[in-house]
């Protein structure tokens, strides 16, 4: 039987594709919400791409006074590469007192695929999916009425 590596082992193997920030956000993911039955969130967006089977829902939490996105969380369900992509995606939203709203909606792959030190060209979708998952959350945000005096 051949000797067939775990995931430890690609870990550390130096052949491994992945820039090292994205093996850090795929081993170590930022923001990633486990349990959404009682988290509330101001708004939610659901993205997936049936071509490769990767889903990505993100809730962002909002500072109504600011306009700046406070809290990033996710679920992805994918590969390695829409994973550490949503994974930075949710630092870059919510780092330095978070986005303001009109910035974040603004986010592009090539952004996160900067950060990230690159991905390979065949994962660049897995990029996408992130900025767009955060901007169909600020629009639902967008969307709702204004509850002054709302505590988040």
């Amino acid at each position: 039987m051949p000797n067939v590596p775990d995931i430890k082992s690609c870990h550390s193997d130096p052949s491994w594709i992945y820039s090292d920030t994205v093996k850090d956000h795929f081993f170590h993911p930022r923001n990633i919400l486990l349990d959404e039955a009682e988290y509330e969130s101001d708004g939610i967006g659901i993205v997936g791409s049936p071509a490769c089977g990767d889903m990505m829902v993100v809730w962002i939490k909002v500072d109504e006074t600011t306009s700046r996105v406070k809290e990033c969380v996710w679920r992805t369900f994918g590969c390695a590469s829409a994973i550490a992509s949503t994974s930075m995606m949710s630092v870059m939203a919510t780092e330095n007192g978070g986005m303001l709203l009109s910035h974040a909606k603004r986010l592009t792959p090539e952004a996160i695929l900067d950060r990230l030190g690159g991905l390979p060209p065949q994962k660049y979708h897995c990029s996408v999916l992130g900025h767009l998952a955060l901007r169909e959350a600020i629009e639902d945000y967008e969307s709702k009425p204004k509850q002054h005096g709302k505590t988040n």
